[in-house]
């Protein structure tokens, strides 16, 4: 993915990890809260297989959809 790209998706991740801050459930594996921040992009690399900033540019569309999803519906 080009820079411009990869710098507009993690601004767009930070936008997301912050309106995430003490939504996500609780989880066992994280005693002291779940970090917002680094949960999207594990969502996106486990959807798409690999980081967005390893993705292609055609995929750009598909990841800001993935980001709107993990923000409006936490898990």
């Amino acid at each position: 993915m080009d820079d411009a790209r990869k710098r507009l998706l993690l601004e767009r991740i930070r936008e997301a990890g912050k309106s995430l801050e003490g939504r996500l459930p609780p989880s066992h594996r994280h005693p002291k809260g779940r970090n917002p921040y680094a949960h999207i992009p594990q969502v996106i690399k486990s959807v798409i297989g690999m980081s967005y900033t390893e993705a292609p540019n055609e995929l750009y569309d598909d990841i800001v959809k993935i980001i709107d999803h993990c923000e409006k519906n936490p898990f």
